[in-house]
């Protein structure tokens, strides 16, 4: 792909040649989904050239009616139909109705989520003419089937990305080095930390029958917090150096968010892509916080509901994201009546305020990875001491190797809480950046893990 990428050929060529590398991507896990991506691509891409020509309001919210249907319908149909559907069939049985439906075989498209959420951002922006619609197909094509964030995210928007299509692009030697660092780091991240060390504890305390030692399940969820951070953060990260090794630039994803003080700053942090992409095309329609403090927190509650619901088909995700809307709603509440105090500027409130950040988002992380609510209580009840008669399940090894790892991971984000991680490496020894660049390389190479999918790749 880099070769022909800057090979002595066209820009349009080249253009073609990245669309096509997208597709084959995508197609490499089911072939026949790449019709998905067709179809968004080609009625967005018309849908906004019609919105843009026409200024009668009717015809125009017929026409971003059809881009909303088209999205939100193909993302309902295979990843909520067959949620909906055991739904619908549970309550007309608490009625006295005995319905049986076939049994649905609806497969979920990998990354439907990501790319609905792109293309409608698309529409949407130029129905609020906070945009012009690209008058290139390719483009708008490439800018859906960008191989690095088609799958996984970020959740990029159009404005971000489609200008850099407008004229060849290539990496300087800086931009390039950098790229195939942070693709060293993304994967250093899935594969020896993510795969390697949390994976089995996680695992292994999540898939547990029985009630757990409270130090083995608080271990266990602490080794999934870290995991699912290395993994999706990991992926983020191999993309964006993707996208610099070709001269592409894509916003970050995360900002070290266990050093998050508050649940407002933690979701500054944590998939900025997706937080950004509910504040701006559905907390702030909603109305956001400007129309009086009840409908603020409705508001707050909506986005997060949703928020929840857009990660899986499930309850247990619909009370994660309930349970982060009830946290953003009460650090409001308590932030209006005792925010001013001094007290809280204090190194002492402060880490205390981090601790109750990160130990509050641990909890809602049992719903988020739990199976069954079942399972969730069961784990919770021995967390918080409900019940200390749960018996240990977790080796030493695996116990002190997931503690020291997570505490790593956390105090890493505390020391680079506010800093960047590019400015940090241009100040460090090329020498000391180039050694841990090879023990990351080494460790890569002999980290016997799984061959485990990213996770975010389910939704």
């Amino acid at each position: 792909m880099l070769a022909v990428h800057y090979a002595p050929l066209g820009w349009t060529v080249k253009k073609v040649h990245l669309l096509i590398a997208g597709y084959v991507f995508y197609a490499a896990w089911n072939p026949p989904f790449v019709i998905l991506l067709w179809l968004s691509t080609v009625v967005d891409w018309l849908m906004a050239r019609k919105l843009a020509a026409t200024e009668s309001p009717g015809p125009r919210r017929a026409l971003l009616l059809v881009s909303v249907v088209l999205n939100l319908g193909m993302l309902s149909y295979f990843k909520y139909g067959t949620f909906l559907l055991e739904n619908f069939t549970a309550l007309v049985a608490t009625m006295g109705v005995q319905f049986k439906a076939a049994a649905p075989s609806i497969v979920l498209p990998v990354g439907i989520s990501f790319y609905t959420f792109e293309t409608l951002s698309y529409t949407l922006d130029v129905y609020l003419r906070r945009a012009r619609p690209t008058p290139k197909l390719l483009d708008f094509a490439l800018f859906v089937g960008f191989f690095p964030h088609l799958v996984a995210g970020p959740i990029v928007r159009p404005t971000d990305l489609i200008p850099q299509f407008a004229a060849p692009r290539r990496a300087t030697g800086r931009m390039f080095g950098w790229g195939l660092l942070l693709m060293t780091i993304g994967l250093f991240e899935k594969v020896v930390l993510a795969d390697g060390i949390f994976a089995p504890v996680s695992d292994k305390v999540f898939e547990a029958t029985q009630l757990l030692a409270p130090l083995d399940a608080w271990t266990g969820v602490l080794a999934f917090s870290a995991q699912i951070f290395c993994d999706f953060a990991g992926y983020t990260t191999t993309a964006i150096g993707a996208s610099l090794a070709l001269g592409f630039s894509i916003l970050d994803n995360f900002r070290f968010p266990y050093a998050a003080i508050g649940f407002s700053d933690f979701w500054r942090r944590w998939h900025i892509s997706l937080s950004t992409w509910l504040r701006d095309y559905l907390y702030i329609p909603l109305g956001g916080n400007r129309k009086g403090p009840a409908r603020t927190y409705v508001n707050l509650m909506t986005t997060m509901l949703l928020g929840g619901i857009w990660h899986g088909a499930s309850w247990t995700f619909v009370v994660w994201g309930g349970l982060h809307g009830l946290y953003l709603s009460a650090e409001r509440l308590l932030a209006a009546r005792f925010g001013d105090a001094a007290f809280w500027r204090t190194t002492i409130a402060r880490i205390g305020l981090a601790l109750l950040t990160y130990t509050m988002v641990n909890i809602t992380w049992v719903f988020f990875r739990a199976r069954t609510f079942e399972g969730a209580a069961r784990l919770l009840t021995s967390m918080l001491l409900i019940d200390r008669s749960g018996k240990p399940l977790l080796s030493t090894y695996l116990l002190g190797s997931a503690l020291l790892a997570v505490t790593g991971l956390v105090g890493t984000h505390w020391c680079m809480r506010d800093r960047e991680l590019h400015a940090v490496a241009e100040r460090t020894s090329p020498v000391l950046v180039g050694m841990a660049w090879g023990a990351m390389l080494f460790l890569i190479a002999i980290t016997q893990g799984g061959s485990s999918a990213f996770i975010y790749f389910q939704f």
